[in-house]
């Protein structure tokens, strides 16, 4: 195994998590709260894309899939606090940019040689990854982080718990 595989191992089953804690849910469920304060999981889920767009953008500029126009500007710290449906996109948009991200990321890991992973993280993103193999595996961590929210949101809608 290289460093490329483990990247790949912690992306799947970040993918894996993902896809059961919002497989049964609906378009009105990522609306729901985890709890006062807290983002609901369409932001989260437009977060989680744009975030891995951008950076994924900065290893090699025009890698990505392009995201809808205005999409950066639906899922701003601003537009956090908004539980109006017409402002965020359905389950399946989401799920259509993410795995279109995804793949992007997947098809720019694989194009890493080892030297490249050992390469300086972008300046942006230094403080948390100090190369690109760290931000690479941040794609699967930072999903992870999000998906600890969901947990609660299933539990609220009365589902019962998947792992």
């Amino acid at each position: 195994m290289n460093a490329r595989d483990a990247i790949q191992l912690n992306l799947d089953m970040a993918n894996m998590v993902c896809s059961a804690y919002l497989g049964d849910l609906d378009d009105r469920d990522l609306l729901v709260r985890p709890g006062a304060g807290c983002n609901h999981i369409a932001w989260q889920l437009g977060h989680l894309i744009g975030s891995e767009h951008e950076m994924m953008e900065l290893v090699k500029p025009g890698s990505m899939a392009r995201l809808p126009a205005g999409f950066a500007d639906r899922h701003t710290k601003a537009t956090s606090r908004i539980d109006s449906a017409s402002t965020f996109l359905s389950k399946g948009e989401y799920l259509d940019l993410y795995q279109r991200q995804r793949q992007g990321t997947l098809a720019l890991l694989r194009a890493q040689s080892d030297a490249d992973l050992d390469l300086p993280a972008p300046e942006k993103f230094q403080a948390y990854c100090k190369n690109r193999g760290d931000l690479f595996s941040l794609q699967g961590s930072h999903l992870m982080m999000h998906v600890g929210q969901w947990a609660v949101v299933r539990r609220k809608l009365g589902r019962a718990p998947l792992f």
